[in-house]
């Protein structure tokens, strides 16, 4: 894609969507890094429902390791892989206490060596807590960055090396979370929604449903 075209391409994401937000609730860090490690291979309706009651109780990693691994368990029980993810989230805790004072870290390797905590994860609360203009590519990001032509790539690494390299300044902030919702609402797997797409004349894929 043109660099002319993928201006164009963000501010037609911006126009549609001018204050994207993630649609995981949280309310402070700590809450978002759990919600994001919950939400592998979950939806995040899903993760909110078992995280809404939890989050009612626990706001903090001490609380969290009060109610013990079976609480953890019994809470997110309704979440795909929720026996290895309240193993995680527990253990998460614990280090978060051991080595950052029960704070959530803003920085990338600290939030990695955390378990259950990948670069994706680590960037989207550096994103979305942080204020830092990284890019979580996750299987949306991922799949409306190659259809598109925006930013090709076989791996997830590439992709978002790729994305960093083409996105301007200025739209680098929320640009993951514009490819997210338009990747999940509009530029959807099965079938992509072409006719309500604001960037269909920019599309490369041949997949489209309209010229």
């Amino acid at each position: 894609m043109r660099k002319a075209d993928v201006v164009t391409f963000f501010e037609r994401l911006r126009a549609q969507r001018p204050e994207p937000e993630g649609e995981l609730e949280w309310g402070n860090p700590y809450q978002l890094l759990v919600a994001v490690v919950l939400s592998a291979q979950a939806t995040d309706a899903g993760v909110n429902k078992a995280t809404r009651p939890l989050f009612a109780r626990v706001e903090t990693p001490a609380q969290m390791l009060a109610l013990g691994l079976d609480g953890v368990t019994e809470a997110i029980k309704t979440i795909g892989l929720y026996r290895n993810k309240a193993k995680n989230v527990i253990e998460l805790s614990r280090l978060l206490i051991e080595r950052h004072g029960g704070e959530v870290p803003r920085d990338r390797e600290a939030l990695q060596a955390l378990p259950g905590v990948g670069r994706k994860t680590a960037n989207v609360v550096l994103n979305i807590a942080f204020g830092e203009a990284t890019i979580a590519v996750d299987t949306h990001v991922f799949r409306v960055s190659n259809r598109t032509g925006l930013a090709p790539g076989k791996t997830v690494e590439a992709v978002e090396a790729r994305l960093e390299k083409v996105i301007p300044r200025e739209f680098m902030l929320h640009a993951h979370h514009w490819l997210i919702l338009h990747g999940r609402y509009v530029c959807k797997a099965r079938k992509p929604d072409c006719p309500a797409c604001v960037v269909s004349d920019l599309c490369a894929s041949k997949e489209k449903t309209i010229a």
